[in-house]
Formats: C-alpha cells, structure tokens, sequence
C-alpha cells in the first residue's frame, strides 16, 4: 500500500505528483491499465512469452 505523509511547506499538487510517481514506479497503473480490459488467455500467453524472451536476451548481453 502507498502511503504519501505531507512535508512541510509542500502544496496538494505536489504531494498529488509524488504520489503519482510513486505509483508508475510500483507498476500500479500498468496493471489497472492491463485489467481494465478482457485479454484473451491467448494473448495473456502471447505477452508472457514476449517479455520471458526480453528478459533472456537482456541476460545474455
């Protein structure tokens, strides 16, 4: 869970901005975009195996 505390001297805006931040950098709005939508298992499969066969080249070089 993400919790924001207010600094002192800091605005809404700014505490609304990190807050954000935090949140891509959890990956929480790659998944609310990722279920946001049916994805047929087929597919599901499809992006699994894509991102397997990044991470083995990436692990290669």
């Amino acid at each position: 869970m993400i919790r924001v505390k207010v600094r002192s001297n800091e605005t809404i805006e700014q505490m609304v901005r990190r807050f954000k931040k935090l949140c891509e950098k959890e990956g929480l709005t790659r998944d609310i975009k990722r279920t946001s939508y049916y994805e047929k298992p087929s597919e599901r499969r499809r992006r699994k195996m894509r991102k397997s066969l990044k991470r083995i080249a990436r692990e290669q070089f």
